[in-house]
């Protein structure tokens, strides 16, 4: 017995106990009386709809009687009739005051209003006219209403209670009253007074206790709504950082497709959008890698670590151009270990394999193309000290030594480039800037080229007319531009080459060719020409490659453009325009 007491006193103690969140919040109490305002309006309308229906009944009764009324006084039952007129008018005041500025804020005062208007008007009737009025029916009605449409604020539940049961008990014994009705023959029947309590108990702890569901709920909404905008905002800020990344993020099936990209990751494979991309890559080992094995071996890598890094590709662009690629990804999994999909980074690095190739090219210039003139110097003195060991003066001839000058002379044109193209790529080409004719300095170029054209047997045809006007150029420069693309035309093509320059005004500029009817350049080589060491591999110079890219730096400078007009099987055209108004 005592621990069944124990335990029923812990439930109350749960039950009735303070929530742990504060339960008067700024933000729960204006919650809960806009709600109780609301639900009043709601419950003034039933208990209207209530109250008119027992009025029809109680008219009825006055021409036709009913059975379950006969024991009632006539007077009884006409005043039951203005009894309920009154509550009736009671309740259009409660609806008018419900619309009012004091109706909105203080609903509870009005809740109060409206349920002791109701049950205290039969009571005053009951007690002015001599007898006590225990009106379960009436009672039970209005609190059963209360407590299902307005379940907040137990306390003003409590309250309505409390008001008409204390004046029932009150002053009905102060005044001697006694029921009149069947069935009631004393206040203080033990029935009547536990199925009030139980009724008004059972009412008050299901409002106390929806009234708490609610508080919960509202917290936890509360609760919800601010880990939504801390989520929102997090998601704001990593998608930020997903769209606005350099790097090329991804997300790939185990089965090779796309699931999600960014746009770096869309525009390093040359499309316009990362909806591009899911939807065209169905299969990433055929359509993406010219290397198709690759996939294969990317998925073996994470399959044996659980990572790849610098993972180094070719792969093909949506125009089919070849591009090199780094990834660096791993693979996602669930909880028990099963291969959801793989994550990670994708890096251009096409430059960097264009500059590692430069630089492959650069040591093999060093290594060869410098090489063969000393190892020809050398080859010269080993010989005239082989001849002439016991002598300790060696004869010279001048041919000899005109050819171990011409090869010092190759050595020093070959460093000087490289000099001049590093130079050139940190600091820019330095321009002496003067108002020149481009008749003079084209014609100033091929009288320089005269014995290379005559030894070559190669024609040239100077259509550059003296009528061009004048230009602000730098001369020497210019001079070299020239010079180079006739050297170039010269050196790889065969004997009897023709070679025709001209300059036309096109709007602005003046737009200069140098054409010629020789081998011609393919397109793959067209593609490289001004790169820095790049050479032909039709060529047979022992320069570096540096030529074309050096004509680049200096006509950019100037403030034009250069290209080879098409590639040709037969042939080639150079071209580069100059501004009229280049400034000093």
């Amino acid at each position: 017995m005592a621990s069944l007491l124990q335990q029923l006193a812990r439930w109350c103690k749960q039950v009735f106990s303070t929530p742990t969140i504060d339960v008067n919040t700024a933000e729960y109490q204006s919650w809960r009386t806009h709600f109780l305002w609301q639900r009043l309006r709601l419950w003034l309308w039933l208990a209207l709809i209530c109250l008119l229906s027992f009025t029809v009944r109680n008219i009825y009764d006055l021409f036709f009687p009913l059975q379950e009324l006969a024991q009632l006084p006539k007077v009884i039952r006409i005043q039951g009739v203005a009894i309920n007129i009154i509550m009736l008018l009671s309740l259009l005041v409660c609806f008018g005051l419900h619309k009012t500025q004091f109706g909105h804020r203080h609903p509870g005062r009005l809740f109060l209003g409206i349920s002791w208007s109701i049950s205290f008007t039969s009571q005053l009737f009951a007690t002015i006219n001599g007898f006590a009025l225990p009106d379960n029916l009436g009672w039970s009605l209005l609190f059963l209403s209360q407590a299902i449409f307005m379940p907040v604020r137990w306390l003003l539940h409590l309250l309505s209670q409390l008001g008409i049961l204390i004046y029932f008990f009150a002053v009905n014994t102060a005044l001697g009253l006694k029921p009149i009705l069947p069935g009631h023959l004393e206040i203080y029947n033990v029935t009547f007074i536990l199925y009030i309590f139980w009724f008004c108990t059972i009412c008050d702890v299901g409002v106390y206790l929806y009234d708490r569901l609610q508080y919960s709920e509202f917290n936890a909404r509360q609760a919800l709504e601010a880990a939504n905008k801390k989520l929102a905002l997090a998601e704001a800020k990593y998608r930020s950082i997903f769209e606005n990344a350099i790097e090329g993020i991804f997300q790939s099936s185990p089965d090779g497709r796309y699931i999600t990209a960014n746009p770096a990751l869309a525009k390093i494979y040359g499309y316009s959008s990362p909806e591009e991309v899911t939807a065209n890559f169905t299969d990433i080992e055929n359509q993406l890698y010219v290397d198709s094995s690759r996939r294969a071996e990317f998925v073996r890598l994470i399959e044996k670590y659980g990572i790849v890094a610098e993972f180094e590709s070719q792969i093909y662009r949506q125009d089919k151009s070849v591009v090199w690629i780094s990834e660096k990804a791993y693979a996602v999994r669930d909880a028990a270990g099963k291969l959801l999909y793989y994550e990670g980074l994708i890096e251009d690095i096409t430059q960097r394999k264009q500059a590692e190739e430069a630089v492959r090219v650069f040591f093999h210039a060093v290594s060869h193309d410098l090489r063969n003139p000393v190892l020809g110097s050398l080859m010269v003195l080993r010989n005239l000290l082989n001849a002439n060991d016991t002598s300790s003066q060696i004869p010279i001839s001048r041919a000899i030594l005109e050819r171990m000058e011409q090869s010092c002379d190759r050595q020093l044109s070959l460093l000087n480039s490289l000099m001049e193209a590093h130079t050139n790529e940190v600091q820019g080409v330095v321009l002496q800037l003067q108002p020149l004719q481009l008749y003079t300095v084209v014609a100033n170029a091929i009288a320089d080229l005269e014995p290379m054209l005559t030894k070559n047997q190669t024609t040239l045809s100077n259509l550059v007319t003296a009528d061009l006007p004048s230009i602000n150029a730098d001369p020497t420069q210019l001079w070299r531009v020239f010079s180079n693309l006739i050297g170039n035309a010269i050196k790889h093509n065969p004997p009897g080459l023709h070679i025709t320059i001209n300059a036309q005004i096109q709007s602005d500029k003046i737009y200069c060719t140098v054409s010629d009817n020789g081998v011609g350049i393919s397109k793959q080589q067209s593609d490289r020409l001004f790169d820095l060491y790049f050479r032909g591999n039709n060529r047979n110079s022992v320069g570096l490659g540096l030529g074309l890219y050096l004509c680049k730096q200096i006509i950019h400078a100037h403030g034009g453009e250069i290209g080879l007009e098409n590639g040709l099987e037969a042939g080639a055209t150079f071209w580069f325009t100059l501004p009229l108004n280049h400034p000093a």
